[in-house]
């Protein structure tokens, strides 16, 4: 038996004879024991939560002294940005983008990007100077969302960025570099956030999560805050991918259109951005492979399959055609690429998942073959945007 065993061994039994010893003449050892189990969580909960608020308080101190070394460096190098002014993020959590009908809309109206919003709001609205990043009122409560300050203060340092004309910031960013952690903290806390609303999306949904979105697209787009962000949130943000995909393919209820196209509108806004469109096109190819393999083997057999997700699949092809059409418009040559094992599947069965599906389940097999259409359209656009060697 090794020190460590035998220390514990040893802690269990006197905590044991302290429990035997101290326990009240009119209860047993087993109820004195879960008794003082209950005291000891109540007292760890109670500690707990001033931990986290005391944590979140630390974060948005940082955040704040964050901007204002930006904004000093900016002045010693004469950087305009020393002298940038903005509008405060109207954010909301009454707001609601959308009404709360029935959820069977069919409006082809698209609501307006956050980034459009944004630069309307900056040519159109007189200038104000930053707001302060709210931190905690007289009483110590925190503010009624806690996530609202951490996207107000990436996107002020999204607009510190945008107004800086000469590469000065990013060398100040990099001088910065132990202090910067701050921005991937708030953009873990603001995925966090995000996870646990869209787990269980309510509606009508307030503006608040579609900002929130837009301005994790903006944030990944911008070469040196995206690769920064991606290395310490990688996994949080796959996190939060494969949550909006499950939302959109497990959802059963009745009225379940009018979240399903909320929500595949936001990972049309996150797969806007070049950074991430890879990974969320291969997450969605992957679930369509997996479902194109189910509707075979139930074609073959004629057995029943799940009508729900049948339904479902078809928003994952909408944002699958807006994604690869961006990224024919755009021409980029390393976004995606058949070494892409998902890409490589899809485009290895697609004449056969046609020809065994397209009796059984003709709509499928149409969008499956657009799918495709697109695919060879993107890779076409690369060859011919490929210089000649």
């Amino acid at each position: 038996m090794d020190v460590q065993a035998w220390y514990l061994r040893t802690s269990k039994l006197a905590l044991a004879l302290a429990i035997i010893r101290s326990k009240p003449a009119d209860r047993s050892s087993r109820e004195y024991t879960e008794h003082l189990a209950r005291v000891v969580s109540a007292q760890e909960s109670k500690w707990r939560s001033k931990v986290e608020a005391l944590e979140t308080e630390v974060l948005l101190l940082r955040q704040k002294l964050l901007l204002s070394r930006i904004c000093s460096e900016s002045l010693k190098n004469g950087n305009p940005a020393s002298q940038v002014q903005t509008q405060e993020p109207t954010i909301s959590e009454n707001t609601s983008t959308m009404l709360e009908d029935s959820g069977c809309d069919l409006s082809n109206e698209q609501p307006t990007e956050p980034l459009e919003t944004s630069q309307h709001s900056e040519e159109n609205c007189p200038l104000t100077p930053f707001p302060p990043l709210p931190i905690k009122n007289r009483h110590g409560a925190m503010p009624p969302n806690p996530l609202s300050s951490h996207m107000q203060f990436l996107q002020h340092l999204l607009e510190l960025k945008s107004l800086t004309e000469s590469g000065n910031l990013k060398t100040d960013l990099s001088q910065l570099e132990n202090d910067y952690s701050v921005v991937s903290d708030s953009v873990f806390q603001l995925l966090d956030g995000l996870i646990t609303f869209y787990t269980n999306p309510k509606i009508p949904f307030s503006r608040f999560w579609t900002e929130a979105v837009g301005t994790l697209a903006r944030l990944f787009s911008d070469c040196y805050l995206g690769n920064h962000i991606r290395q310490k949130c990688s996994q949080k943000l796959e996190e939060f991918e494969k949550t909006l995909l499950q939302v959109i393919l497990t959802n059963n209820h009745i009225n379940r259109f009018q979240v399903q196209h909320y929500i595949s509108q936001n990972l049309v806004t996150l797969g806007s951005c070049s950074l991430l469109r890879k990974s969320i096109v291969s997450l969605l190819l992957s679930e369509v492979n997996n479902f194109a393999d189910d509707l075979e083997a139930t074609s073959q057999v004629q057995a029943s399959y799940d009508v729900m997700r049948y339904e479902n699949i078809f928003f994952f092809f909408w944002v699958l055609e807006q994604l690869l059409q961006k990224e024919t418009e755009e021409g980029n040559t390393s976004t995606l690429g058949p070494d892409d094992p998902e890409i490589k599947k899809f485009l290895q069965k697609h004449d056969k998942t046609i020809f065994q599906l397209s009796d059984a389940f003709p709509l499928f097999a149409f969008y499956f073959w657009r799918l495709g259409i697109l695919f060879n359209s993107a890779e076409i656009e690369t060859v011919e945007n490929s210089p000649l060697p």
